[in-house]
C-alpha cells in the first residue's frame, strides 16, 4: 500500500508542476515547445524550468544526436529476431538495456519499437519490426516498452498506423476496411497502450482512409485518446506534418524535426487569425509537459523513475548473444525417418555460407 500511495502521490505532483507550467507560459513559447528546434530535440525554456527533451532513433539501438564512430552503441538482433524468441520478458530486458544506453547518450525519448507489420515481402523496414502476427507484435513490444521505461525513458510507438510497406511510404494512401484495421493494424498499438502505458506514439506519414496520419482526428483522438485512454504524447515521424490547423486539430503534439516545422510561429500565427483554438494548443503543450516531467526534464516534477529506482546496469553484449542464440527457431527437428537432427553428434561437420 506505501508503494501505490507514493506512486499516487508522485503522479499528483507531476500533474501540478505540468499546471503551473502550462499557466506561465505565453502563446508564443506555447507554439515553439511544440515544434522541433533541430533534428532530434524539442526547445529548453528555462523560465519554468523546462530543459530541452532529446529523441534518438532506435530500436536496435540508440544513435544519440552525433553521427560518429567516436560515440559507438551496442547493436541488438533485429527486432524480428527478438520476436522469434516468444519471449515478451527477454524483450523487456533488451528495452532495460537501451534506456541504458539513452541515459547514457543524454537521450529522453527513443523512436521505438516499430510495430507494423510484416504484410509484404517488399517492406524496406521488416529489419526493425517484429513479425506479421498482430498478438505476437502486441506482445512483444509491449515487453520492450516497459523496459525502456522501467529505464525512465521515454518510447514512441510506430508507425501509426497501417505504415506497413515501402512503396509510396510517405504518401500513399491506404483503404483499410473497419475490421482488418481494428484486427491486424490497429491491435498491437492497443495492446501496447492498455498493457504498458508508452509515454508517446509515432504518427506515420500514410493516409487511411483518405486522412493523413498526422491530421487523423478519428484514429489519434477518439480511438487513441478516447477509446484507449493513451495519456502521451504524439509526435509526426520525421517531415510528416503537413499543416498547421490539420494537425493541431487532428491531435498532433510535436511536429518534427525544426527549425522548420508547421508548429511554431505559423501555429502562434494561426491561434491570432482564430483559425486554432488556444485550449486545443493547451492540450498538446500539457503532453508535453508531461512528457518532460516523467523523463525528469521538468523540474520540481518527480521523474517517473527516481534514480534510485533504476534497473540494474544490464551487459549489452551478453544480452545481444543470448537474443541472437534465443532467436534461432527449429521448425521440425526431423532429418529423415524420424531421425533428429538435433543436438549434433560428435564429429559432425558444420559447413557455414556467407560473410565473416
Amino acid at each position: 500500500m506505501a508503494a501505490a500511495s507514493s506512486t499516487s502521490n508522485s503522479k499528483a505532483l507531476r500533474r501540478e508542476a505540468v499546471d503551473t507550467a502550462l499557466a506561465a507560459l505565453g502563446l508564443d513559447d506555447k507554439a515553439r515547445l511544440l515544434a522541433g528546434q533541430d533534428l532530434w530535440s524539442l526547445p529548453a525554456l528555462p523560465a519554468i524550468g523546462l530543459r530541452s527533451l532529446v529523441m534518438s532513433d532506435g530500436p536496435i539501438g540508440v544513435r544519440g544526436v552525433r553521427w560518429t564512430a567516436a560515440d559507438p552503441s551496442i547493436a541488438l538482433p533485429s527486432p524480428t529476431a527478438l520476436a522469434a524468441t516468444w519471449d515478451p520478458e527477454l524483450a523487456r530486458h533488451a528495452g532495460r538495456l537501451l534506456a541504458q544506453e539513452a541515459r547514457r547518450k543524454g537521450v529522453h525519448v527513443l523512436l521505438a519499437p516499430t510495430v507494423n507489420l510484416h504484410r509484404t515481402p517488399l517492406g524496406g523496414r521488416h529489419f526493425e519490426a517484429y513479425s506479421e502476427d498482430p498478438y505476437l507484435t502486441g506482445e512483444i513490444g509491449t515487453g520492450y516498452v516497459r523496459g525502456v521505461q522501467d529505464g525512465g525513458v521515454g518510447t514512441t510507438v510506430k508507425h501509426f498506423v497501417a505504415n506497413d510497406a515501402e512503396t509510396d511510404r510517405f504518401t500513399v494512401n491506404n483503404t483499410v476496411a473497419p475490421r482488418p484495421l481494428r484486427e491486424l493494424y490497429l491491435a498491437p498499438f492497443e495492446r501496447i497502450v492498455r498493457n504498458a502505458h508508452p509515454w508517446g506514439i509515432m504518427a506515420a506519414y500514410n493516409q487511411v482512409n483518405g486522412s493523413t496520419m498526422t491530421e487523423h482526428r478519428y484514429l489519434q483522438n477518439a480511438v487513441l485518446r478516447g477509446e484507449w485512454g493513451f495519456d502521451g504524447f504524439i509526435v509526426s515521424d520525421w517531415l510528416a506534418a503537413r499543416t498547421t490547423v490539420g494537425a493541431i486539430t487532428g491531435g498532433l503534439d510535436a511536429a518534427m524535426p525544426g527549425p522548420r516545422t508547421v508548429y511554431g510561429e505559423a501555429l502562434a500565427d494561426a491561434v491570432r487569425a482564430g483559425e486554432v483554438d488556444e485550449k486545443i494548443v493547451d492540450i498538446a503543450v500539457r503532453n508535453i509537459l508531461l512528457l518532460a516531467a516523467r523523463v525528469g526534464a521538468l523540474e520540481s516534477a518527480p521523474p517517473a523513475v527516481a534514480p534510485a529506482d533504476l534497473p540494474a546496469t544490464v551487459d549489452g553484449e551478453a544480452l545481444a548473444r543470448e537474443i541472437a542464440r534465443r532467436s534461432f527457431v527449429l521448425v521440425r527437428n526431423e532429418v529423415r525417418d524420424g531421425a533428429a537432427a538435433l543436438p549434433l553428434a560428435p564429429g559432425t561437420t558444420v559447413a557455414l555460407s556467407g560473410a565473416l
